[in-house]
């Protein structure tokens, strides 16, 4: 299979998934705006949410492929099969008990979670009876990550790379059709995301089935396999997901801020997770299948040139995602979010984190291409010591940042740490010749930083000014927004173009 091509698949389906998260965040912004039942919401949503990255895009991958990988090529289907079924049966046991738990001590993990929510009561008991609602999901999100591994295994990438889509269906018809019938009405946002959890399941399921590699329950769970991947999972989870659990500390923080600061950081978050979703997660799961089946096969060579081949199309794309998003902060927030309660304030309190968080774009998406360089290798022990002082590091920034910056300055700490994992990986993996860099780097990033340079001068130059964004009307939006995104790729790729960049260049196939 041709990487580039499975690139673009799980792209496509992720680029499709974002849209209509988008349109899911512009109708919960119009109908609940950004206030109490919202920060309520996205408090109880994160915890869920946080799950559903640290299993699907972290952790239970990084620790189950690479296990799952050697079992296919080295002891067989009936092998393979026995694994599935053993880990999935544990897996199912021990979500069904952390979700009872969840919802048993719902008031404790809102208090930890947002402990100045305490200071409202209202605030407070809502946000605890939507974790009541919503902690469900985590049990079906994570059997979806269990079919996503073998589904990507298999390559079969498409699959659970359309499952998100589901999701945001889900909330769109609750927040449409079912909020006048809960009082309040963000209850059916909690009950939208449950549904989702549902819908996903019943996707994957039947395509699992094709494979013939569909989970069995058993009783039984005495594979060696099992065991490694339970020794893998505990540290996996801190080495992959440090900017996850930024984001849930910098919630403790904004929740003693002002009202709408949680809302403020999720919506920026939300556009930050277009390019990270894009590309960071699709080149994570598309790089571990095959890297794993190169260091099951010991051919160190191979293994260097594909995290040579991740990290140069990672930057060719973070880049000037990066800059873009910095620039066209005001034009990206009032076309998505600029509708019914949602004002000028909030527009330009969210611009402010967009911003910050843009500074980290390449970081958070490097580290999620450089840490399955570790992962496949089954290396736990070097990203859990980069994650331990990158996590430290990232909290004293937040005090740092916190009080000169507000809600922006904890944004800006995410960024800026996640830029620092990054840096500390790419070290470490180079330190031990895991990755050495092919020749010509200088020359490439030459080019890369000047095609971005002029793109971000055009966008900046004809984007207008603020008062425009605010006042126009949403097709006028809408229809400015496409023609200056549509403006900077080709400014960009034309530029890379008479540069010699050529797609060809980045073809590159799956280990087999």
């Amino acid at each position: 299979m041709n990487l580039l091509k499975a690139l673009a698949a799980v792209s496509s389906m992720t680029l499709l998934s974002r849209i209509l998260g988008f349109a899911r965040d512009t109708i919960v912004a119009r109908v609940f705006g950004a206030g109490l039942a919202t920060d309520a919401f996205f408090v109880a949503f994160k915890i869920p949410n946080l799950l559903r990255r640290l299993f699907a895009e972290g952790a239970f991958s990084q620790a189950f492929v690479p296990i799952l990988a050697e079992y296919k090529n080295r002891q067989g289907h009936d092998a393979t099969q026995l694994l599935v079924s053993q880990v999935g049966s544990a897996l199912t046991l021990a979500l069904v008990a952390v979700a009872l738990l969840g919802i048993v001590g719902a008031p404790w993990v809102a208090y930890v979670s947002a402990p100045g929510f305490r200071a409202d009561p209202e605030k407070f008991a809502l946000t605890v009876t939507l974790l009541r609602i919503t902690f469900p999901y985590i049990v079906f999100i994570s059997l979806v990550a269990l079919a996503a591994g073998i589904l990507n295994t298999y390559s079969k990438f498409s699959v659970p790379a359309f499952a998100p889509v589901l999701l945001n269906v889900a909330m769109i018809v609750a927040a449409l059709g079912l909020a006048p019938y809960f009082d309040p009405p963000v209850l059916a946002l909690g009950w939208g995301v449950a549904l989702g959890g549902v819908l996903q399941l019943a996707w994957m399921l039947p395509h699992l089935a094709k494979i013939d590699i569909l989970p069995r329950p058993t009783r039984h769970f005495n594979d060696p396999g099992v065991k490694r991947i339970l020794r893998l999972m505990a540290p996996a989870t801190l080495g992959v997901s440090v900017a996850q659990i930024s984001l849930l500390i910098n919630t403790i923080f904004a929740s003693f801020l002002a009202t709408g600061s949680v809302s403020w950081l999720y919506y920026a978050d939300r556009l930050m997770e277009f390019p990270t979703g894009m590309l960071g997660v699709a080149l994570g799961t598309i790089l571990l299948p095959s890297l794993a089946k190169h260091y099951a096969d010991d051919s160190p060579v191979e293994y260097s040139r594909l995290l040579d081949w991740g990290l140069r199309l990672t930057l060719l794309l973070a880049l000037p995602s990066a800059a873009a998003l910095a620039v066209l902060a005001v034009p990206l927030i009032t076309t998505l979010f600029r509708y019914g309660a949602f004002g000028a304030h909030d527009v330009s309190m969210t611009q402010h984190a967009l911003v910050a968080y843009s500074l980290g774009l390449v970081g958070l998406i490097l580290v999620k291409v450089l840490a399955p360089g570790f992962y496949a290798r089954q290396n736990i022990r070097t990203p859990v010591k980069v994650a331990i002082l990158t996590l430290v590091a990232t909290q004293l920034m937040n005090l740092a940042f916190i009080f000169p910056l507000g809600h922006a300055g904890l944004a800006l700490a995410i960024g800026l740490g996640a830029c620092l994992n990054a840096a500390l990986l790419l070290h470490l993996l180079k330190k031990h010749r895991v990755y050495q860099p092919q020749p010509g780097w200088t020359g490439y990033l030459m080019r890369v930083a000047l095609a971005v340079s002029l793109m971000a001068a055009l966008l900046y130059f004809a984007m207008g000014d603020t008062q425009w964004w605010l006042a126009a009307r949403a097709y006028e939006r809408l229809a400015r927004l496409a023609l200056l995104v549509g403006g900077g790729i080709a400014v960009y790729f034309g530029t890379l173009g008479l540069m010699g960049f050529r797609p060809r260049q980045f073809v590159r196939r799956a280990a087999e």
